[in-house]
């Protein structure tokens, strides 16, 4: 009688066979892979809601890869690296692409990380504790050369008009002057009296990369600060009246174009980081969800470190911003 096939006998490596058409494949991967990551730190016990995109760059003599192996890898990497440590996006990913590389056999590998988590902040007037939710973004690319790394956060906050502000103030000097108020007295009114605008929601997203031997990481705390610091005034979830009304002047008193946040942003990362090198990446953006208008806005500058700091000096147009797209795919080269 035949022989039947058992579960103990091998079966052949059909993914290590070479394929009928050789060509190599740019990204071969899994999405969606989702971990809820347990971090110690200071005796507490934090959460991090993640998701997960690794992928390798196939060569043309391997038909395809182990997709179960992605699973076992990002298990491994965050018993390995995360627990019990302060959680670096970055790192974790970093770590992450060198096993799938390694283990995968491919020419490449990308890793790609976003996790929610919650911080508890103060509110500015009553000291109330409010809890916020953070976005942070961790990308690590992998090959010969060696990993280069790519930090990213995302923050809300409050921006105030200066174009519909400045109206505002001239309909405030023209009818104070009916009233019979003089040049100077209407300019003191105008200098302490916060005047009216309209308002946006703002979503900042701030990215750090640092090439091949560069630092181990870069505070994403430090690069939230940046984010909300660039819009008109921090949001808190839970605020008493004391906190509003700081946060509705604080504000006005310092109103922003959707353009200006993200100058800031670029401002405060090349006076923050002296010591990051030309070919590091900066890429800035936000958007405003407009109160008057059906419509939001955007801005976004992306490029290297080394040309955001001529034009900062200069004040002279860069003629290529380097996307990321393209900073990361140079690791490879």
């Amino acid at each position: 009688m035949a022989s039947q096939p058992t579960a103990t006998r091998a079966s052949a490596d059909v993914q290590a066979s070479v394929p009928a058409t050789q060509v190599s494949l740019s990204r071969v991967g899994v999405t969606g892979v989702e971990k809820v990551i347990r971090v110690k730190a200071d005796g507490a016990e934090n959460l991090f809601y993640a998701g997960f995109e690794c992928f390798v760059d196939l060569n043309p003599q391997q038909t395809g890869v182990h997709m179960s192996r992605f699973e076992e890898i990002v298990g491994e990497a965050i018993d390995e690296v995360v627990l019990d440590e302060a959680f670096k996006a970055e790192v974790l990913a970093a770590h992450i692409a060198q096993r799938v590389r390694e283990r995968q056999g491919g020419l490449r590998a990308e890793v790609s990380v976003t996790a929610r988590y919650p911080e508890t902040v103060s509110t500015p007037e009553s000291g109330k504790d409010t809890q916020e939710i953070y976005v942070l973004f961790g990308t690590a690319v992998d090959s010969e050369r060696g990993t280069r790394t790519l930090t990213g956060v995302q923050a809300q906050g409050m921006t105030a008009c200066p174009c519909a502000q400045e109206m505002v103030a001239g309909l405030s000097r023209e009818r104070l002057a009916e009233q019979g108020f003089g040049p100077e007295e209407i300019e003191r009114v105008i200098d302490v009296v916060p005047i009216a605008t309209h308002n946006q929601r703002g979503i900042g997203t701030l990215h750090v990369g640092c090439p091949e031997g560069g630092p181990a990481w870069i505070d994403a705390p430090e690069l939230l600060r940046i984010v909300e610091t660039s819009m008109s005034s921090e949001i808190y979830e839970l605020m008493k009246r004391p906190d509003e009304m700081a946060v509705v002047v604080k504000a006005h008193e310092n109103p922003r174009f959707v353009e200006d946040c993200v100058r800031e942003m670029v401002r405060q990362v090349v006076d923050g980081y002296p010591d990051l090198p030309d070919d590091a990446f900066v890429m800035a953006s936000q958007e405003n969800l407009e109160t008057i208008h059906r419509h939001n806005v955007v801005a976004e500058r992306h490029g290297t470190l080394g040309e955001l700091r001529a034009e900062l000096l200069s004040g002279e147009h860069q003629a290529r911003h380097l996307t990321m797209r393209d900073w990361l795919d140079t690791s490879g080269s």
